[in-house]
């Protein structure tokens, strides 16, 4: 569920073909705002769950619970999770990322309060709020009991929780698990805070993406909304129901800058650490790393960071990298999750997307961006590395290994 679309065939088809889903937000509550674009989900999610079941989600919930059944049925899996799927509900997890989940439930909440008293206030209200709503949510959605889980660790959120469940796997405390992200905070306030920090990016989205990651003239990034879902399983179990396998989520990395409240450490030395981590748990080196679905917000410092980072892991290796921001906005706890589904697609068809908003290479950059039309992955190595970063120094870094 993405600016591009409902599904991952939207979301390849338009990365392909260098389209992006940012969009100028129409709606009254956000006139008066300094910046008014943001990529938004082009349909509304609630139209395409049941009306009783909706109601009880925020909007971010309904973008995970969307995302879940996708993935579980592109698994291979029977509609109506564990059960119809002849799977031990026991044995089958949840992991999710999620910053605030939807920001906009406890706002109204407030608003209901303040025009109509208490008894204007939904009993929703609370567990609607909870970040872990999209998590909880996806669980009952499938009959899901092994265990629910949410990772919140800003805009890493979704890649570390991909993390948590390949070793939640690895120690056999479960055999399957649903993980990656959700998020739904393109509200006013969000809007109005990220513009007072002079954090995002101005521009008309009819005339491009108005975000430039990587590029010369960068000046900040796109808020979004989404989810990205994905199976994961032990080679074991997957092998066994003759399953589909995508690619082997062969390890991950973390770290933390512990340098400042919102900024990178300048010296990228966090997120190489979180790199290197990848790499050695993907029982890898170095030189395996075919390409890098980059972080990259389209800040100038985030960007100047990363970019270092590469550098300072990576060596001479020329290296393609690409940014999917230019696309979608960034979907903060979200983000890990879409763009570990865009990653693990490039190892599956073979095929790097573009990088949408990058005219010019910032040469501060000196990396191998991928820009104009896709491009065939190379050969010589097996490992793609996702990477997310979040404010206060959060890093995250998945490996993912093709399989012959």
């Amino acid at each position: 569920m993405t600016p591009l679309g409902v599904g991952t065939g939207e979301l390849w088809d338009g990365l392909l073909e260098g389209r992006h889903g940012i969009r100028e937000l129409t709606d009254e509550e956000f006139d008066g705002l300094p910046v008014r674009i943001a990529g938004t989900v082009p349909v509304d999610p609630a139209g395409l769950l049941p009306r009783q079941a909706a109601r009880r989600m925020n909007r971010a919930a309904q973008f995970a619970v969307l995302a879940a059944r996708e993935a579980w049925a592109d698994a291979g899996y029977a509609d109506g999770g564990t059960r119809e799927s002849g799977l031990d509900p026991e044995r089958v997890g949840v992991s999710l990322g999620a910053i605030l989940g939807d920001a906009s439930v406890l706002v109204g909440g407030d608003r209901k309060l303040r025009d109509r008293g208490a008894r204007g206030v939904s009993p929703l209200t609370t567990p609607m709020t909870v970040p872990s709503q999209a998590a909880s949510q996806v669980s009952l959605d499938l009959h899901i009991t092994g265990e629910s889980r949410t990772v919140t660790s800003a805009c890493a959120s979704g890649t570390e929780a991909i993390g948590e469940a390949v070793d939640r796997i690895r120690y056999g405390r479960v055999d399957v698990a649903l993980a990656g992200g959700a998020e739904a905070v393109v509200t006013p306030a969000i809007m109005a805070s990220f513009a007072a920090m002079r954090a995002l990016a101005e521009g008309d989205p009819s005339e491009g993406s108005p975000s430039h990651p990587f590029a010369k003239g960068r000046d900040g990034f796109v808020n979004g909304e989404g989810a990205g879902v994905l199976v994961l399983e032990s080679e074991e179990h997957a092998r066994a129901r003759g399953a589909r396998i995508y690619c082997e989520a062969a390890g991950w990395g973390l770290s933390a800058d512990a340098h400042h409240v919102a900024a990178p450490d300048p010296s990228g030395s966090g997120i190489a650490l979180a790199l290197r981590r990848a790499v050695r748990d993907a029982g890898g080196q170095v030189a395996d790393v075919v390409h890098v679905n980059a972080h990259a917000t389209a800040t100038v410092d985030g960007d100047l960071a990363e970019a270092r980072a590469l550098r300072g892991v990576l060596g001479r290796l020329r290296v393609p990298v690409t940014a999917l921001k230019g696309h979608l906005g960034h979907l903060q706890g979200a983000a890990g999750g879409v763009e570990a589904v865009a990653a693990v697609l490039t190892l599956h068809h073979g095929v790097m997307p573009p990088t949408v908003g990058c005219a010019e290479v910032d040469d501060s950059i000196d990396l191998d961006v991928v820009r104009d039309a896709p491009r065939g992955l190379p050969g010589g190595g097996d490992l793609v590395l996702s990477n997310s970063f979040g404010f206060g120094g959060h890093n995250a870094v998945l490996a993912l290994r093709r399989v012959a």
